[in-house]
């Protein structure tokens, strides 16, 4: 029986950032998009996790590729990083109020920095919707730490097996599913709702 339904934010709560962001970074930068991805594929981890602030990230891993902008241009290249995971998808909002009102808990577990989050917490209501909303920089931890997805069974007061977690990332959902969550590759929306009803009944009514 399922008892929690958990979202990951970037990607599935919001859209990912489109080619016209990761190219207007790019430039602000002066790397190009697939440079500055794999950057990211090393190190964004660690922002993630809280180790890092915008200005302190971004000064670290343009300085591994040779560049050192300023503390003005650090700050115009952390917000419109920030700003490109700003378009959220009203339809996944809307299942996740659908969820919450069909009696499900209803969950947040996402890597997140403390510069996003805050904004987050300010802007985004599903944020405080959500019950529990789970954040990487929060405790320090970030998936696919196993760590993480045992707070988050502490959290939903779950076991893992009544959990359902969508995530858009292959790697975090293959670690919920060796955990014995029902791990689920973010498909969109309407796919997720097709789904849940196929998992389980109480589901119906959505």
């Amino acid at each position: 029986m399922i008892k929690a339904v958990v979202f990951d934010y970037g990607g599935v709560i919001c859209f990912p950032p489109s080619p016209e962001n990761e190219e207007a970074l790019g430039r602000l930068i002066g790397l190009s998009v697939e440079s500055l991805r794999e950057l990211n594929r090393k190190y964004r981890g660690e922002y993630d996790r809280g180790t890092y602030n915008s200005r302190d990230y971004y000064k670290f891993i343009l300085s591994e590729a040779g560049i050192f902008p300023d503390d003005a241009s650090l700050e115009r290249i952390g917000q419109t990083d920030m700003d490109s995971w700003k378009r959220l998808n009203p339809d996944t909002v809307q299942l996740m109020r659908d969820i919450k009102a069909a009696g499900f808990t209803l969950g947040i577990l996402s890597n997140m920095p403390h510069d996003f989050l805050a904004w987050g917490r300010q802007n985004i209501p599903v944020f405080n919707e959500a019950d529990p909303a789970i954040f990487s920089c929060d405790f320090n931890l970030i998936k696919p730490e196993a760590a993480i997805y045992e707070k988050m069974r502490e959290l939903t007061g779950c076991a893992f097996e009544e959990i359902v977690f969508f995530d858009d990332i292959p790697n975090n959902i293959a670690m919920a599913g060796k955990l014995g969550i029902r791990g689920i590759i973010w498909e969109g929306p309407e796919a997720a709702r097709e789904t849940l009803k196929k998992i389980d009944k109480g589901f119906e009514v959505l």
